[in-house]
């Protein structure tokens, strides 16, 4: 059966369904993968949510860091909603704690083994090969799927530690973990992770690396499909794969099919971003 992954969705649950209908999507034999952010800016974050959320178990999503941040607002009394955020009908829903359950036991990072592909939303710092990366997630879910989940979503934002040292433990060992799935674009030369550049990678200085240019990256050779950056563009290289083409900004979504490694798009077309 084929295997999509799809970009991030924002909210644009309009162009999912005219990307399914391009896909000739069968739910009964097809699968698809989600590289995050399904809600926020977008103009129907509730009614996406739902809608993937639906597709059940031929569905996978991974957390992106506005996922995360629908779990804060909801459940951190230090995490209110943003002006520009779409996500109080969500909030505000009759079956908010049932999807939000469902939100949080997401994974952090998915691997299939028969189709040899990774899927994760931001990237992966350069010290962790896809074995390391997978126990980072595994630890992260962990926290996000116990009891105790409402302590780490107040203590999980900050951009420090920038920098991946095994010795990391509690919150700090977590929230290095968290930002590099979610939040990583760039590094700096000396590894350690950059937070303040999200623009293409014409505007990037020399001090910046993009994650998957990174010299030495023990993640190389591994395929590895993302999204979070629209500002990339489609982007395919030595194996990794960037899907984000800013749907919600009125790009593109992409589907890209793993087994044949081929994308395929649509327009989403003005008005998608809030004013």
């Amino acid at each position: 059966m084929p295997v999509y992954a799809i970009g991030d969705l924002q909210g644009c649950l309009d162009p999912l369904r005219r990307l399914l209908d391009k896909l000739r999507f069968d739910p009964a034999a097809d699968g698809l993968w989600f590289t995050g952010d399904l809600v926020n800016r977008g103009p129907a974050s509730l009614a996406t949510l739902r809608f993937v959320r639906n597709l059940g178990p031929q569905a996978v999503t991974v957390l992106g860091n506005h996922d995360l941040h629908l779990l804060a607002a909801a459940w951190a009394e230090n995490r209110p909603l943003k002006k520009r955020d779409t996500l109080a009908d969500i909030l505000e829903a009759p079956d908010r704690e049932e999807l939000l359950e469902w939100l949080r036991r997401q994974p952090l990072l998915h691997y299939d083994p028969a189709l040899d592909f990774a899927m994760v939303h931001a990237g992966l710092p350069p010290q962790w090969d896809l074995a390391d990366a997978r126990a980072a997630a595994a630890e992260l879910e962990t926290v996000l799927r116990g009891d105790r989940f409402v302590d780490f979503l107040r203590q999980m934002y900050g951009n420090q530690p920038d920098r991946w040292d095994p010795a990391l433990a509690g919150i700090e060992r977590l929230r290095f973990s968290i930002n590099a799935l979610t939040r990583l674009r760039y590094l700096r030369r000396d590894g350690s992770l950059d937070f303040d550049n999200q623009g293409p990678l014409s505007k990037a200085g020399e001090e910046l690396v993009p994650w998957f240019d990174f010299p030495g990256r023990r993640s190389a050779g591994a395929r590895i499909v993302f999204g979070h950056w629209s500002t990339l563009g489609y982007h395919a290289q030595g194996g990794v794969f960037g899907i984000d083409t800013g749907c919600v900004w009125g790009g593109r979504l992409t589907a890209l099919q793993l087994d044949g490694e081929e994308p395929h798009h649509v327009e989403c077309g003005p008005g998608l971003r809030p004013g």
